[in-house]
């Protein structure tokens, strides 16, 4: 009975809801852009100049958003990339070099050396972070415009260069505009399409909750090199429609303002958000229109305008323009998990062989965290794994989850697993969760339970700019997928809702619905009844067992022993990182040292 009313409220989810959560970002954009597109009929050039640079750094900034509004580095020195674009389209299309090349092909060009400058650029954000990565960024900008003043030959020096001039009909005030705008719109699309696809999410993913993502199979530097190759690209194109605005261009034009008006537009804009990096781009473009008296003052008034969005609004214009997430939720919310939905998420059975550790050392410095440890974690069955605070458990998921690599021993799966490898656990169909759930908090819980979904996509980064066939199929079916396990676990009603909304226990089912994403053949839970109330750690161990009839091996960390006792079909104890004793809960029970050591009278 209780299930029967569901099937009618789901079945037409992914199309309305779909619709309910685009129209509000869509229409907006829509209307900027016929906006700019009228612009012609009031006769004025000016404003067609303005509007033209405008759509020009949104080029710059709709790719540098998905470094810092999604990935979340701090990439404050992009004006370097658009020196660069801007010198190579104008250096190619004089034929300083080279014979002269056509403006357009001279962009092209640009736009590789663009893509790759742009992995150069960004690739210390693989090593450094915050504002070390800044700082960096920084410098290339520096270095770009010293080449630039060095390379007189080439470059022209501090005297400068020429633009490049557009054909006809692009050679007009007006045709400009059209064409700047036509890019605007096409660079806003490609990167709305990669936002809302798993390479989106996997950035968001790394940037709030970068060991889960590791967990999921994300791996960071591929995913940045592919990111960076984008932003680099437009970055450049941006650069040469910046030197066809300005007609000549000089070392000068450059400046670190016009870096930090970038920057600043991502993060009034706000994170994960193109409309309101977008919004930020026109306020910031015009702003020195209006206050062209205080141009002297623009480094100060830029920090003083970003000073006051991070007290004031730190979740910048997107946050303001978030409606739908102001609605209250009810406040006597119940976790129902369905674990009869599970047969139908776990298809695939689970591994042929069991999972195991053997001879497991791992050191911090003299202490040894785990010593010598034996352990079989079967398929179908419910491991416990339990000992007092230190004694090496969550360690011992850490090693199996690739991120410690032990001295000693290894783990197990038909072959040894990699040491230190945790994007490639994902691929052997081990999923985890954790003791601090690692949501991301500015995510909805739909996309945070998709992010478990990244090694069943298919399609690659180049067919989810272009929203491909391939690319929307697979979307589909990995919302239809990840419904399903929000059913499965019972927060099915609370899809579309931000993750930071939840409560505590919400979360933690968050998390398992998604490593059931993953289909796994391993199962590994860090205290998942942690802040649990009693009724909902009984319903956790119904949905973990029923995941270990489905063939799934579950090592489950817990400190609630009767949960361990009731569900668990083999239990082993750990002290000071080697096994005290192993074997059923019957017999853990009553053993004198596990008594002594851990359960207690």
């Amino acid at each position: 009975m209780p299930d029967t009313s569901q099937p009618t409220i789901h079945s037409e989810a992914p199309a309305d809801i779909g619709w309910r959560v685009v129209l509000p970002t869509v229409l907006p954009l829509v209307a900027l852009f016929t906006f700019a597109v009228l612009l012609p009929l009031t006769d004025n050039e000016y404003w067609a100049l303005i509007t033209t640079r405008a759509a020009i750094y949104w080029v710059l900034v709709a790719g540098l958003n998905l470094v810092v509004g999604y990935a979340g580095q701090l990439a404050i020195g992009y004006v370097s990339l658009l020196t660069l674009g801007a010198y190579t389209t104008s250096v190619l299309a004089a034929g300083n070099v080279l014979p002269p090349l056509p403006t357009f092909v001279a962009l092209a060009v640009a736009a590789v050396a663009g893509a790759v400058f742009g992995v150069v650029v960004g690739l210390p954000a693989l090593r450094l972070r915050t504002f070390y990565f800044a700082m960096a960024t920084l410098g290339f900008a520096t270095i770009a415009t010293q080449v630039a003043l060095a390379w007189e030959g080439v470059t022209g020096g501090g005297i400068g260069i020429s633009g490049p001039e557009m054909p006809a009909p692009f050679n007009t005030a007006w045709g400009f505009l059209y064409l700047c705008l036509a890019l605007a719109a096409l660079v806003t699309w490609a990167t709305s399409n990669v936002a809302k696809s798993r390479f989106g999410r996997a950035l968001i993913a790394v940037r709030d909750a970068d060991v889960a993502a590791e967990a999921n199979g994300i791996s960071k530097p591929k995913l940045f090199v592919t990111i960076f190759l984008f932003s680099g690209a437009v970055a450049a194109v941006a650069g040469g429609l910046f030197a066809s605005l300005q007609t000549y261009i000089t070392p000068d034009a450059f400046t670190f303002e016009l870096s930090l008006l970038f920057f600043i537009a991502v993060l009034i804009g706000g994170r994960g958000s193109i409309l309101g990096p977008l919004i930020g781009t026109i306020i910031l473009t015009i702003l020195p229109e209006i206050a062209a008296p205080l141009a002297a003052w623009s480094t100060f008034l830029y920090a003083a305008l970003l000073l006051i969005i991070v007290l004031a609004m730190p979740g910048g214009i997107a946050a303001l323009l978030d409606f739908k997430n102001r609605k209250p939720l009810q406040s006597d919310r119940a976790i129902k998990p369905r674990p009869t939905l599970l047969g139908e998420i776990l298809k695939r059975s689970g591994a042929d062989r069991p999972m195991t550790l053997k001879g497991i050392v791992l050191t911090f410095g003299g202490v040894r965290a785990i010593d010598g440890l034996d352990l079989n974690i079967r398929p179908g069955q419910v491991h416990g794994l339990i000992g007092p605070n230190g004694s090496g458990k969550t360690t011992t998921l850490n090693v199996i989850s690739g991120y410690y690599a032990p001295q000693e021993g290894e783990v197990r799966l038909n072959s040894p697993l990699a040491r230190g490898a945790p994007e490639t656990r994902a691929e052997h169909g081990i999923a985890r969760t954790f003791q601090t759930p690692r949501i991301v908090g500015e995510a909805s819980v739909i996309d945070n339970v998709m992010i478990g979904g990244w090694i069943e996509g298919q399609s690659s980064f180049v067919e989810a700019l272009m929203s491909l066939p391939r690319h929307r199929q697979g979307e589909r079916s990995l919302e239809a997928a990840a419904r399903l396990a929000l059913r499965a676990v019972g927060l099915e009603e609370l899809a579309d809702v931000r993750a930071d909304r939840l409560q505590h226990s919400e979360l933690r089912f968050v998390e398992i619905a998604r490593a059931l994403m993953l289909k796994p053949a391993f199962l590994l839970l860090d205290e998942p009844a942690a802040g649990l109330a009693t009724d909902e750690i009984e319903r956790l161990g119904q949905l973990i067992k029923e995941i270990s009839r489905q063939g799934t091996g579950v090592l489950l960390v817990e400190h609630h022993a009767d949960l361990i006792f009731d569900i668990c079909d083999e239990v082993t104890v750990l002290n000071l990182g080697r096994v005290l004793a192993n074997g059923t809960p019957a017999e853990i029970r009553v053993h004198k040292e596990v008594i002594s050591a851990y359960l207690g009278a």
